[in-house]
């Protein structure tokens, strides 16, 4: 993984990232995520090295955090 510095902070941030906002749905309902998919993408992406995740509350309706959780419930050893 690459990082760059973070502004004037003694902080390296990765310069790539993966982002929870546009996960896979069923029905184009953003409340209804494709769970199977989403954490096969998501498990890819960090068992590729990607170490930065990107999800706020608002995503999917409240489901993005969750999905995440559920991700990586067992990512941490």
């Amino acid at each position: 993984m690459q990082y760059r510095k973070f502004g004037n902070l003694d902080f390296q941030a990765p310069i790539l990232g993966f982002g929870c906002m546009r996960l896979p749905m069923f029905d184009n309902d953003p409340g209804k995520i494709d769970e199977v998919e989403a954490i096969s993408m998501l498990r890819h992406a960090i068992d590729n090295g990607i170490n930065y995740v990107d999800t706020v509350y608002p995503y999917h309706q409240g489901q993005s955090e969750i999905l995440v959780g559920k991700a990586l419930q067992d990512a941490i050893p």
